[in-house]
């Protein structure tokens, strides 16, 4: 029978095929049954909201499939992409540790698969398994690095361009190597790209115009091709 969205899903986290590969999932049996014993599993379509920044926090979101961008908005309504969730990751933690409201909001860029855990029971699994509690707070430390690093690129790139040049160049770190250069999947639009390193949709789309002129890049649908890595290094000094 069809799955929702055409997506695999994996009903339970005991016989889950990719375990292996997910940051938090790979676990003992032991720790994986009790997370599989209070989880509940869902399925989203594009642009569902998961959870909402000053929200207080319900529990925590593991992202089976799919993607999630995770977002801050000023009072004025400026929004800006903090990062891009993919697979395996925990959403929420800190909220739910803390028991503080969801400092960043959830939503997904693409149909995914998530499971949710709920806070008490989030807590108790931590409590019980101490690889859980170690997977987490690697997930947290990786976060707070990846934080580090956006400040840094926001704060001391000296244009617009460099920024843009380096949120390519990050995303080639988990680009496929192709004979016409190292192609990248962007689900984002110009707007959303915008909202990642804090400018405008029209800087964005003039900038993309500019560096397909200049052959850094070639644009084909949904797919960026990077053709020249090591002229788009030279414009990035942080």
């Amino acid at each position: 029978m069809p799955s929702p969205y055409n997506l695999a899903i994996e009903d339970h986290c005991t016989t889950c095929s990719l375990r292996a590969n997910r940051p938090f999932c790979n676990m003992s049996d032991d720790a994986v049954g009790a997370l599989d014993s209070v989880k509940f599993t869902s399925v989203y379509p594009k642009g569902s909201l998961l959870f909402v920044e000053g929200e207080q926090p319900r529990g925590v979101f593991i992202l089976c499939s799919g993607r999630v961008k995770l977002t801050t908005t000023s009072r004025e309504g400026r929004t800006l992409i903090v990062k891009l969730a993919g697979p395996g990751e925990i959403l929420g933690a800190s909220a739910a540790i803390l028991g503080k409201p969801y400092e960043l909001s959830g939503e997904t860029l693409e149909p995914s698969q998530v499971n949710f855990v709920r806070r008490d029971d989030f807590l108790r699994l931590l409590n019980a398994y101490s690889e859980a509690c170690m997977h987490t707070a690697q997930q947290l430390s990786e976060k707070y690095q990846s934080a580090q690093s956006g400040i840094r690129s926001l704060g001391l790139a000296q244009t617009t361009s460099e920024k843009l040049a380096k949120l390519i160049l990050d995303w080639c770190e988990t680009g496929e190597i192709t004979p016409q250069g190292t192609r990248l999947r962007v689900l984002l639009t110009h707007e959303e790209i915008a909202q990642m390193i804090g400018t405008t949709r029209e800087t964005v789309t003039r900038l993309l115009s500019d560096f397909k002129r200049k052959k850094l890049i070639t644009v084909k649908g949904a797919n960026f091709f990077v053709l020249a890595k090591p002229e788009m290094q030279a414009m990035v000094s942080i």
